[in-house]
């Protein structure tokens, strides 16, 4: 995981050591992203800025990528899982051991990026730059886990950033690039690369895909995902996915991935991360976790103040005013920080299964089989806006990559063609009752049947309690009443919302940042089309989940 800058469409008569100088200065805005090395490109049509966090092949994967015949320039952020695979199908001349070489391999073999793009199994977000064709191509990973942002200068000139605060103030029409699309310059034309949308699974006619299948399908991309070449280990906030994640982690940290499982690991013994208030669920439950797994784990406690003091960086860093994402990514903020201060570079995470199995405790109240359905497309197509944007940026603030093994392409295949009527909660059933019967004997009962808790309940529920309480104290009744006209877009319903939608134009104002970010009500983390389930939704709408009552065990009667 790494950051890129971009400027293209330069022209002729352009200072290239004066926008050399400009790209340089706006890609050192997001240098967390990659402290390790720094590498510029500039040739008469382009200039490209990578800063790198190296994790696969540190020793000679520095970026941009070249071509043997230096007609190639590579920018990427991130990984490709089955770089291997597409090593051995390509007569390219590669020079280096880096997974994302393969990109250029692909662009070279194939005429159409539309063709090539789809064939990456991984989280990208990539710049190429071909000065035999004077073309360049931009694409984005299907779900977005890598963010991208673009715009153009005062000039005309297209940048693209990984970060939007690299963009602030120089492209006023600044937005973020599209998951699941790639741009070529040749036709300049943005199209869908995916194989198929998740609208195209089935809903109620899909097949029932055997438990062992499904087992199978996560436990081999989580193997997929711990290619690395440096320390590494697991979220585990006690709750069923990321212990998921850890326990099938844990199955493999003895062997070297990378190595076809012969060769001993840099980092042998599997370390699992977790933080939360003084007694909060998340702690206690990814202790039992840990014990039973022999994870290495370590437990932090933050202070409510601690929190309250790093809102304006948590904000600035992951360039949102969405309250759910803002509550869950301070604490996660927090405990990179620590993460990164014991040598660990990598770590992987359990974003994705709430969506992918409707594992929000609203989707107890889904009406059909189709509805629930539905909802599981809309919340994936959204996850970039949210707990990808989360897990990303709150961890690349200090310089730790984030893996989502359950957003892995090739077990999404897998679980979103599953009948949705074998996913559906309600009337007695868990919620992801279908992926704990998977896993039975895999973990605790008490931890693969523990309830759905957000994170930014589990942290503790003083937690968020103790932010509306603040903003109660901190946003006046006479700035409330004006919300609507100091934030006609999105205006903040809450002055909670209020006081992070300040922040957040501090940092990033104008128009064109604050559409970067959804709207709309939400309930437990619900689409806005969901609140429609359950009459009572649109007078108790928060993203946290205790707001399901009678479906969340600690909601209030």
């Amino acid at each position: 995981m790494c950051s890129i800058f971009g400027m293209f469409d330069l022209q002729p008569g352009d200072d290239l050591a004066a926008l050399r100088q400009q790209a340089l200065e706006l890609s050192q805005r997001q240098r967390h992203r990659g402290p390790d090395w720094s590498g510029v490109f500039v040739d008469a049509g382009v200039i490209l800025v990578h800063e790198r966090l190296a994790i696969v092949d540190p020793a000679s994967g520095a970026q941009p990528l070249r071509s043997r015949d230096g007609a190639l320039a590579l920018a990427v952020n991130g990984e490709i899982y089955n770089h291997r695979e597409l090593r051995a199908a390509s007569g390219y001349d590669f020079t280096t051991g880096s997974d994302c070489e393969v990109i250029n391999a692909l662009h070279r073999d194939h005429a159409s990026p539309v063709e090539w793009v789809s064939q990456l199994n991984g989280i990208f977000a990539f710049a190429l730059w071909d000065s035999s064709q004077s073309r360049y191509v931009i694409a984005r990973d299907r779900i977005g886990v890598c963010p991208l942002y673009w715009g153009h200068d005062g000039e005309g000139r297209l940048c693209v950033a990984s970060e939007m605060k690299a963009l602030v103030g120089v492209c006023q029409d600044v937005a973020p690039f599209p998951p699941g699309h790639v741009y070529d310059s040749a036709d300049g034309e943005l199209r869908r690369y995916y194989r198929k949308s998740w609208r195209d699974y089935a809903q109620t006619t899909g097949h029932d895909v055997p438990l062992p299948q499904l087992r199978e399908a996560f436990e081999q991309a989580v193997h997929r995902q711990l290619m690395t070449d440096v320390p590494y280990g697991v979220l585990l906030s006690g709750g069923l996915d990321s212990s998921l994640v850890a326990a099938c982690a844990a199955r493999f940290a003895r062997h070297r991935v990378e190595e076809d499982d012969r060769a001993e690991a840099w980092w042998p013994r599997l370390h699992s991360f977790a933080i939360g208030l003084e007694g909060s669920p998340d702690l206690a439950a990814a202790q039992v976790a840990a014990d039973a797994l022999g994870t290495v784990h370590h437990g932090f406690v933050y202070t409510f103040w601690e929190g309250l003091d790093a809102l304006p960086e948590v904000i600035r860093h992951i360039e949102t005013y969405d309250v759910t994402t803002i509550r869950a990514s301070t604490p996660m903020y927090l405990l990179a920080r620590r993460i990164k201060a014991m040598g660990v570079k990598m770590v992987l995470s359990g974003e994705g299964s709430d969506e992918i199995f409707g594992g929000y405790l609203y989707f107890h109240k889904a009406p059909s089989a189709e509805a629930f359905h539905e909802e599981t497309v809309r919340k994936l197509d959204a996850l970039h806006s949210y707990d990808c944007l989360r897990a990303n940026k709150s961890m690349m603030a200090w310089g730790v990559e984030a893996r989502v093994p359950f957003l892995d392409l090739e077990f999404l295949d897998v679980a979103m063609g599953m009948d949705a009527r074998h996913k559906m909660a309600g009337q007695g059933r868990i919620e992801k009752a279908v992926l704990r019967e998977a896993f039975q004997g895999a973990l605790p009962d008490e931890i693969l049947w523990r309830q759905k808790e957000q994170f930014s309940d589990g942290v503790g529920y003083g937690w968020i309690d103790g932010l509306k309480a603040h903003a109660e104290q901190a946003v006046s009744d006479r700035e409330f009443a004006a919300a609507a006209a100091r934030f006609p877009h999105n205006t903040p319903a809450t002055k909670e919302a209020y006081l992070y939608r300040r922040i957040f134009e501090r940092f990033y104002p104008g128009q064109a940042c604050a559409e970067t970010v959804p709207g709309g009500k939400s309930i437990a983390c619900s689409s806005p089309a969901a609140l429609a389930w359950d009459p009572a939704f649109a007078n108790a709408a928060d993203p946290s989940g205790r707001a399901v009552r009678g479906v969340h065990q600690q909601a209030l009667a």
